[in-house]
């Protein structure tokens, strides 16, 4: 049956067989005792791609557009290092970074990571800070 972002939610109760873990396993494995046992790690823990683009669709139907995009761009950075998201995190405070910093890093999300959406974000930001004053070379201005 496929995936129906109207009627599956929440997906850990009606359509189970669709949420798992980065290492494949199934949502009724992940308990506290396989995790002190050790047939799961805390990468099990993690939202995979798949779930957090189903979550998102389903958020987009119920007309939550903007917990869709995040969920969206969860999804886009489900695979990438979290020192790189700390790293993107860090540039993204203000007065951080550059204006040209922040197009680095929305270039590298969409060429190493393909996160485009995460990439507008970051572009987003760029041009709110500059019309702020919040970019590190204004810094000395304010």
């Amino acid at each position: 049956m496929a995936f129906d972002d109207k009627v599956d939610y929440p997906l850990g109760q009606k359509r189970p067989e669709l949420v798992s873990t980065p290492a494949g396993h199934r949502l009724d494995e992940v308990t506290l005792d396989a995790l002190r046992d050790g047939r799961i790690g805390a990468d099990d823990l993690r939202a995979t791609p798949e779930t957090l683009r189903r979550q998102s669709a389903i958020a987009l139907g119920a007309g939550r557009s903007q917990l869709a995009g995040n969920l969206a761009r969860a999804a886009e950075l489900a695979n990438v290092p979290a020192e790189t998201i700390l790293d993107v995190y860090t540039a993204l405070r203000p007065h951080r970074s550059s204006a040209d910093d922040l197009e680095a890093w929305a270039t590298r999300l969409e060429s190493d990571w393909d996160a485009p959406l995460t990439a507008a974000f970051v572009r987003e930001a760029r041009d709110v800070y500059a019309k702020r004053g919040l970019l590190a070379a204004e810094r000395a201005q304010v």
